[in-house]
């Protein structure tokens, strides 16, 4: 790609984003002080969820904290920023804080992809947030980060996947031919099984699996089926597979960040545990509300253990090539990968 053609996509993004934001006029938000108080504006895709509890309570404890000082501004739904462009919003000073995904823009945070690979982490969801938070803490993690003018804020952990859709799913020769909806590390995973591999984010795929644009959506189990109502248009879902390697992570602004009180800046450990276990509780009241719901709606197809073993035992290739292909491009791939799976070792039960 010319230099004159990056220089082009990058004007077409700023473009694009500041007239998604003047268009909404007033509504958008307000500037960062405004009459003596500090506002961030924070953008998120989806409706409010379980995964959104982590920003709600962030939000209480910091507007407390300073007592009508500080207003932190959650627009759902996209309204401010397309899901996908977050990270370019930040760096561009149109948002103070947003949340992003790793499989969104690969290309952009290459290092932090390391957490999308393919059962990389655990089925322990409380493991993987201090595993989580170990990588994104790491320099070359946060010097990935500051290239784009942001700094990892908390986290946005995940339960591990399933899929539900309209294809039957009972063993990997199952997946040959089906078009699933996967983040980008894990493409490279279930294609070796036949699989055709879809990125797409949340909000797309309900109209993708209700026009069969799409076979099956791997999402968190239960809360973002559930959420996104994926239930209501399709046949099947898997439960077993645990698959894990989405990695999200909710951003600042570095110039916001430093901008605060220190009195704030020093409340960060409090925010990200309160956020995580938010995001928890949020889960596990979504599983009480959508398990049921599902096994009456759905034939909910056991995926062995045994088949499970042969995804786990081809990821390990996955791996080391994702590894030898950051490095080939300069850049830590091997040091990256290694630390995140001695962070495994040490935070992991299995």
């Amino acid at each position: 790609m010319t230099n004159r053609i990056k220089i082009a996509i990058v004007a077409a993004v700023v473009v694009a984003i500041g007239a998604v934001l003047w268009l909404q006029g007033p509504d958008s938000g307000e500037p960062v002080s405004t009459a003596g108080k500090r506002v961030w504006r924070y953008s998120i895709f989806g409706p409010p969820r379980a995964f959104t509890a982590g920003i709600e309570r962030v939000k209480v404890l910091m507007e407390e904290a300073e007592g009508g000082d500080f207003e932190l501004q959650i627009h759902y739904a996209s309204s401010l920023v397309p899901p996908r462009e977050h990270l370019d919003a930040i760096n561009l000073g149109l948002i103070e804080a947003g949340v992003t995904c790793m499989g969104y823009h690969p290309g952009k945070t290459p290092l932090a992809q390391v957490l999308e690979l393919p059962f990389l982490l655990t089925e322990d969801i409380e493991a993987n947030a201090r595993i989580l938070d170990a990588v994104f803490s790491h320099p070359l993690i946060e010097a990935e980060l500051a290239l784009w003018k942001a700094k990892y804020f908390f986290l946005g952990v995940l339960p591990s996947f399933e899929f539900m859709g309209n294809s039957r799913i009972a063993r990997v020769e199952d997946m040959k031919g089906v078009r699933m909806r996967i983040s980008g590390a894990n493409q490279n995973l279930l294609e070796k099984f036949g699989a055709v591999s879809v990125m797409m984010t949340p909000p797309e795929t309900y109209t993708a699996i209700e026009r069969g644009t799409i076979d099956m959506v791997g999402f968190p189990w239960t809360y973002a089926h559930g959420a996104y109502r994926i239930y209501e248009v399709s046949r099947f879902a898997t439960e077993g597979m645990a698959m894990t390697g989405f990695a999200c992570i909710n951003l600042v602004s570095l110039d916001a960040w430093e901008a605060l009180p220190e009195r704030l800046k020093a409340m960060l450990p409090q925010l990200r545990e309160e956020a995580v276990r938010a995001m928890v509780a949020g889960y596990e009241a979504a599983d009480r509300k959508y398990l049921p719901l599902f096994k009456q709606k759905l034939e909910v197809v056991p995926f062995p253990q045994s088949e499970r073993e042969r995804l786990i035992a081809a990821s390990e290739t996955v791996w080391r090539e994702w590894a030898a292909e950051r490095d080939a491009q300069g850049m830590p791939g091997t040091e990256i990968l290694e630390f995140a799976k001695a962070q495994v070792a040490k935070f992991g039960n299995r």
